[in-house]
């Protein structure tokens, strides 16, 4: 079953054309991700499922490769493209926090992954340290549009996600909600809760 879902999302980014935007052949981005094969093989006690907000893993691909702005617009929804408010100059100013060390290479696993339903209405200064006692990371950026880009129906009407491993400097932080049927890429202030909004985590990042 994960070797299936790995290649399913092989297959996802290639149908929305990952590899011409990254400037390559289908054949070479294939071999771009195929050692993260073994990775997943690793994960033989996992299960593909999404149930209560859960997912085993996603194949994240770097902003190096494609930003975050466009990867949004390559989302789809319930036939609702995604979009992000911000451009990709300002989301570039969103770097990983101290402690966030990202696998080498343009991509990588992103493993047990939660989008944070039991911290709906909490602020994500109050999820940070939740999710640091519990021996989980915070998501990127990157990493919350690659879980949506596989696993759309993860952000639903009234439970988005704040992804706290990005900041800039302030007291923003960016998050996933979906707006007019859309999923939205913005950003809330780190001390508001929000009922609608928890804070996603993982486990594990593997290159």
């Amino acid at each position: 079953m994960l070797q299936q879902e790995f290649e399913r999302q092989i297959s996802n980014l290639i149908q929305k054309g990952y590899p011409s935007i990254t400037g390559q052949s289908e054949e070479d981005f294939r071999k771009q991700l195929e050692p993260l094969r073994q990775k997943v093989v690793e994960l033989k006690h996992a299960e593909v499922s999404t149930q209560k907000g859960k997912v085993p893993f996603v194949i994240v691909i770097k902003r190096e490769w494609i930003d975050a702005e466009r990867a949004m617009k390559l989302v789809e929804r319930k036939n609702k493209a995604g979009f992000s408010i911000m451009a990709s100059e300002e989301l570039n100013r969103f770097t990983p926090i101290e402690g966030i060390e990202l696998p080498e290479g343009v991509a990588y696993l992103l493993v047990d992954i939660d989008t944070g339903q039991e911290t709906l209405n909490v602020t994500p200064i109050q999820a940070m340290e939740i999710i640091k006692n519990e021996n989980r990371s915070p998501l990127t950026i990157e990493e919350g549009v690659a879980l949506i880009t596989h696993f759309p129906e993860v952000v639903k009407k009234n439970n988005g996600f704040s992804l706290l491993a990005s900041r800039c400097g302030d007291k923003r932080v960016t998050a996933l909600w979906i707006s007019e049927g859309k999923p939205k890429l913005g950003w809330c202030w780190a001390g508001n809760p929000h009922t609608w909004l928890g804070s996603a985590s993982c486990q594990y990042r593997f290159g």
